[in-house]
């Protein structure tokens, strides 16, 4: 390995530092605790993490990963890591000359890449460490506060550093596209990183979110996910569409004629809600004339939307799962273009958005459209993540990310009657890609909508007040 003149005067800082590592950490508990709870909700137990500074170790196992490996350029600080945690794999090596062969689900880089000689040659050998589902999350100082941290230094309290550059949000987003990574999120936090007794946890709880304030804050993060060029072929996997039906009879079988095959396979399934105009029987009634069409069904015990969409993903068999509303407001014709955008990578949720094309009279009355830019503004500020059109009743999501979703679904709870915001806030959770399709969004043809306008949007507004609190202000 070749080591630059101001890689070696970084490992030579980091030798003589490393007995005291821990002890500096403890001097600035507060700020080592925030950034190990926000890894810990963004990182679950159990999942294999590669490190890449790890320093002393301690950070990695506060993460409990069942595979965890550290690697540091400062051979003391590997050699205490391993020590003092031997659960844990920990080598010296440098970022820009990655030689593991194994993959991980996380790649941290936490407060380090200002120490790197090569930052771009670092994302480029993390790459060989990734596999499509991998995330690497990014932490950064915010350059505003160099004055201040200075003068923390000056003052011996924090430890010393000598970091070979200071890099902003575009820089390192600039430096990610150019090794083909594909920006998930970003965000801010930790406006006051010392403890005053009640103050510290209402300015960085509350405060330090809000818009404009939050670009004061010390901590900088970016969690992004490698693209590879290999992708799948676009029809390597099969299809469940899941149709949630009360009351909608006069829809159900132009929803079999309309919806297109998709992928090696496409299955409906209808979740009929206990209607009362004769839904169910139309249901069995085409099963019985369209024999060549995989259709399955199944009847609620429950109400709403949200549990017809949860029963339906749990008995689909297809790789990928997607919502279509019976009142056919949105074409089946354009699942495809769903089926295209997961299939290719494009995203790992997608969502549709009524709010780009022109509307039929009628389709959305003036309020539902007020009502929902409103709810377009709060939900990406909640998110981290732009979304059009929170509403739009078409969602797609892997099976297999769905089934994660609900392994972890105890963080939010059975909170969503609608069933969108489950998928919202879960995907969001779980650091998946959104992408949005927009769509036409044409008028009832059968039947009236089961929305009222008031009631639900009462609704919405605490689904607002809690993601507040579970996403925002956790």
């Amino acid at each position: 390995m070749n080591i630059s003149a101001r890689q070696l005067s970084v490992i030579n800082q980091m030798d003589a530092l490393a007995p005291k590592r821990d002890k500096w950490v403890k001097r600035n508990l507060f700020y080592h605790k925030d950034l190990a709870n926000f890894l810990k909700y963004n990182i679950p137990e159990g999942s294999s993490i590669l490190e890449i500074g790890s320093g002393s170790g301690t950070l990695l196992n506060t993460l409990k990963p069942k595979r965890g490996v550290g690697i540091d350029i400062s051979s003391e600080m590997v050699r205490i890591a391993k020590k003092k945690f031997k659960q844990l794999d920990f080598f010296v090596m440098d970022g820009q000359s990655i030689s593991l062969n194994e993959k991980f689900d996380f790649v941290i880089i936490s407060d380090t890449i200002g120490y790197f000689d090569d930052v771009e040659l670092v994302l480029k050998k993390i790459r060989q460490v990734c596999h499509p589902r991998t995330r690497v999350i990014i932490t950064y100082q915010n350059f505003l506060w160099l004055p201040l941290l200075d003068l923390a230094e000056s003052l011996r309290l924090k430890m010393p550093s000598r970091r070979l550059n200071w890099l902003n949000l575009a820089d390192i987003e600039n430096l990610l596209a150019l090794e083909n990574y594909d920006t998930v999120k970003t965000g801010r936090r930790l406006l006051l990183p010392r403890y005053l007794p009640i103050i510290s946890w209402f300015v960085n709880k509350y405060l330090a979110r809000l818009p404009l304030i939050n670009h004061l804050c010390l901590t900088n993060f970016i969690i992004a996910r490698p693209v590879f060029a290999d992708q799948p072929d676009n029809k390597a996997f099969s299809v469940s569409v899941i149709i949630p039906a009360r009351n909608e009879r006069g829809n159900i079988e132009n929803a079999v004629k309309r919806v297109p095959k998709m992928g090696k396979e496409t299955e409906i399934i209808f979740v009929e809600g206990n209607s009362t105009d004769g839904t169910l029987d139309e249901i069995k009634r085409i099963c019985k004339i369209y024999p060549n069409k995989n259709i399955q069904y199944l009847t609620q015990d429950g109400k709403g939307k949200g549990d017809a969409v949860r029963k339906g993903f749990a008995v689909a068999k297809g790789d990928i799962l997607m919502i279509l509303d019976a009142d056919l407001t949105v074409p089946p014709e354009d699942l495809p273009k769903f089926y295209n955008a997961i299939a290719t990578g494009k995203g790992e949720f997608i969502n549709g958005s009524r709010l780009v094309y022109p509307m039929e009279k009628e389709a959305m009355r003036f309020l539902n459209i007020i009502g929902n830019r409103f709810f377009s503004i709060a939900f990406t500020w909640l998110l981290g993540q732009r979304i059009k059109d929170t509403l739009c009743g078409t969602k797609v999501i892997f099976k297999k990310d769905y089934d994660q979703l609900v392994a972890n679904r105890h963080y939010f709870g059975d909170f969503d009657p609608f069933g969108d915001f489950d998928l919202l806030f879960g995907s969001s959770k779980m650091n998946l890609k959104l992408a949005e399709v927009p769509i036409r969004y044409d008028a009832r043809q059968y039947g009236s909508t089961n929305i009222s306008r008031f009631k639900h949007g009462w609704l919405l507004l605490k689904m607002v007040a809690f993601a507040l609190n579970k996403i925002k202000f956790y």
